[in-house]
């Protein structure tokens, strides 16, 4: 069989293109709530729940953890690599250029935030725990729809969204660090940090066996998770100490070479086996579709990431061109942002990830809250598609 004939070589081919990955990611997720909510939904979960791994090393965790917090890794090294290659020589590296999409990230973490706080007050609900799900942008997802809807904005808003995306990734990152560890262990924490600067520095001096660094990995990994501090944390660490400049003689980075190496795996495997197991939930047993839809905590997500955003950024941006002076990138106006903020609305993966850490396994919002995701996600879809095609026709208009 030819390599063109190859079923892994022609998905590796159609996942170049942004939105295929989005696709698989969101096929994931729906056959889960499909399999979760059938007849045979017994099988869901008995291998969900399956348990493996060695009780002496702690890590004996159900395959759903293995997903969120093993596999996983591999998405956040991705992301880790793609951070340093961004601040180091990317979209980052200038702060005057990336001051107003940086800024508006934060603002767009905000919006969602206080949407879902302000959801719990109006409605009288005391279930604050789910404030940080909403703040998430999935990079890939929300680079596709603009690629796909956005053709008629100008070149530069790709690169605004793309600066917006990559820090509102690192503010998930630093959320999940700092809320979401517990009782850590400064001891183990201390091995990990030694284990990701050794493998720093071989990535520096270009010992990048894989049969070196990957046992080094596995043990900052190790380390992270025995720490406290959510275990994915590793992963990031691990991108952001490899090289992004090229040494001489190179034409590309380290950062540019291992994400060239990890992507595929990255958004062609473990991005959907996560989504598949984090998004099994039995919407029955959680009390039906009527119930999740009226949940303050469902309404909070589900709002809070198309709404949210929008309010958060537009409103953001708006300040800093009205009262600080800054400017936007070369052909970008105030009324790109609006339809740009919709697409930031679309929160799958790391979402999902935030709503399993505030909401473990048989919480009574657990259910409720992954849904609320996908909902809310599929709504910054809609709606962000619509305000881009709106916003091509007010432009040509404007010609």
């Amino acid at each position: 069989m030819s390599a063109s004939m190859n079923p892994l070589v022609r998905y590796r081919h159609a996942l170049r293109n942004e939105s295929v990955g989005g696709l698989v990611l969101v096929a994931g997720a729906i056959i889960a709530l499909i399999w979760a909510n059938s007849p045979v939904r017994e099988s869901y979960f008995t291998i969900s729940e399956a348990v493996i791994g060695p009780h002496a090393l702690h890590l004996d965790l159900t395959i759903a953890e293995w997903a969120a917090d093993g596999l996983l890794t591999v998405f956040f090294f991705v992301v880790g690599l793609e951070l340093k290659q961004e601040f180091s020589t990317g979209s980052l590296h200038d702060p005057k250029k990336a001051a107003v999409p940086i800024l508006a990230a934060v603002c767009g973490m905000a919006g969602p935030i206080g949407v879902y706080c302000l959801i719990q007050v109006v409605t009288g609900s005391s279930e604050y725990g789910g404030w940080a799900i909403p703040v998430a942008t999935d990079i890939a997802f929300a680079l596709a729809i603009l690629a796909i809807f956005g053709k008629g904005l100008p070149a530069a808003a790709r690169t605004f969204l793309m600066t917006l995306a990559v820090a509102d990734d690192l503010g998930g990152i630093i959320v999940i660090a700092i809320f979401f560890s517990s009782g850590i262990n400064f001891l183990w924490l201390a091995l990990a940090v030694v284990a990701i600067a050794l493998f720093g520095f071989l990535a520096k001096k270009r010992i990048i066996h894989w049969w070196i660094l990957w046992p080094i990995a596995i043990l900052a990994w190790y380390f992270m998770h025995s720490s406290g501090i959510h275990a994915t944390i590793a992963g990031v660490a691990l991108g952001m100490v490899v090289a992004a400049r090229p040494a001489e003689g190179e034409v590309h980075g380290l950062t540019h070479t291992f994400t060239k190496k990890f992507e595929f795996a990255s958004s062609g495997f473990v991005v959907p086996i996560f989504a598949f197991f984090a998004a099994g939930v039995n919407i029955t047993e959680a009390g039906g579709l009527g119930e999740l839809l009226a949940d303050p905590v469902s309404v909070g997500i589900y709002l809070g990431l198309p709404l949210g955003k929008c309010i958060g950024i537009t409103g953001g941006v708006w300040i800093m061109l009205r009262f600080f002076k800054l400017s936007l990138g070369e052909g970008i106006k105030l009324g790109d942002i609006v339809p740009i903020s919709f697409v930031t609305g679309v929160g799958f993966t790391v979402s999902l990830l935030i709503a399993q850490l505030s909401f473990p396994a048989n919480h009574p919002h657990e259910a409720h809250a992954k849904v609320a995701v996908i909902l809310g996600s599929l709504l910054a879809i809609i709606l962000g598609a619509i305000a881009l095609k709106i916003r091509e026709y007010q432009r040509l208009s404007e010609i």
